[in-house]
């Protein structure tokens, strides 16, 4: 069996990858559900009941033994901490932003997410940047200050979300495991935190697990619209380049708007409607820039395996 990566898109990867960003995009409405539960007990249960699914999954790939090996090694443990910090921050915004309110200010920093790893690409690791993409981060920057100094604070979900979800992704880059086997790591990692807090909420009578029926199925229900779309989205995400990703990405945050104004009713207005704009600019710019390096990447590639292919 091949290890090469995909160097084009496929339908099953398209299906997958479409898959999990509609989820992600439905997300909202479930956590809404669970919004009069606090935020950190929400989390711990998306953290527990993580751990099923995902150990299942990677018992049907029988991959577990990369798991294993990673368990044994404190570089990959620590890198693992690393990141799993980092998701559960991130969670942590996530839930308390649709529970209070900041659904929009959630759709935001997802919007804002790609153009912050391009910044921090620049930053940490020297990339250099095109011209359109300094413009994209322009726009992006002007935006939350807009936003900043028509609400007098700083739009502190969208950039928490954008900042934990950025750091994630760049130190994931270095965990030497698969996707899946990565995921599971994180929620392993974070089960006894998860357990602890739990144990504690329900020996002080706070906890909201098994107070109700409802409430219970709502909790538990948190494992499977956290790992299901991520192990979704992480087997598609092989299955298709790059640019079509890029591309893809913006259907959750663009969902997350339409939920914020049409079901949530969140007001959208004043420098909301310049500050999204200018977002939604600096996507096309970013996004037609990284097209064009594609398939300059792609022409040029041609070109230098034609010699070889001659007679």
């Amino acid at each position: 069996m091949s290890s090469k990566p995909e160097t084009g898109d496929t339908p099953q990867g398209l299906a997958f990858a479409l898959a999990a960003y509609f989820m992600w995009g439905f997300l909202p409405l479930y956590m809404k559900l669970v919004a009069h539960i606090p935020p950190v007990e929400v989390v711990a249960h998306r953290i527990l009941w993580s751990v099923p699914i995902a150990a299942l999954l990677l018992i049907l790939m029988r991959r577990v033994a990369d798991l294993k090996a990673a368990l044994r090694s404190p570089r990959v443990l620590a890198m693992g901490c690393v990141t799993a910090a980092l998701i559960t921050i991130n969670w942590g915004i996530y839930v308390w932003s649709i529970g209070a309110g900041y659904a929009l200010e959630a759709a935001l920093g997802y919007y804002i997410n790609p153009l912050f790893s391009i910044a921090l690409g620049a930053l940490l690791l020297g990339e250099r940047l095109t011209r359109a993409q300094l413009v994209a981060v322009a726009l992006a920057g002007l935006a939350v200050v807009i936003l900043t100094v028509e609400a007098g604070r700083l739009p502190v979900a969208a950039l928490g979300l954008t900042v934990s979800w950025g750091f994630y992704a760049f130190f994931k880059k270095s965990l030497p495991i698969g996707p899946n086997q990565g995921f599971l790591l994180e929620v392993l990692i974070l089960t006894l935190p998860a357990l602890g807090y739990l144990a504690y909420l329900t020996s002080t009578g706070q906890s909201h697990f098994a107070v109700t029926s409802m409430d219970t199925v709502l909790l538990m229900g948190c494992g499977v619209v956290t790992a299901v779309p991520l192990i979704i989205y992480a087997n598609g995400a092989k299955l298709l380049k790059l640019s079509t990703i890029a591309i893809l990405q913006y259907i959750a945050p663009t969902m997350i708007f339409l939920c914020a104004v049409f079901v949530f009713k969140e007001p959208f207005g004043g420098a909301r409607l310049v500050a999204f704009p200018l977002i939604w600019a600096a996507l096309v710019i970013y996004s037609t820039s990284l097209l064009r390096e594609m398939r300059r990447k792609g022409r040029a590639a041609l070109t230098e395996a034609a010699p070889a292919r001659d007679p």
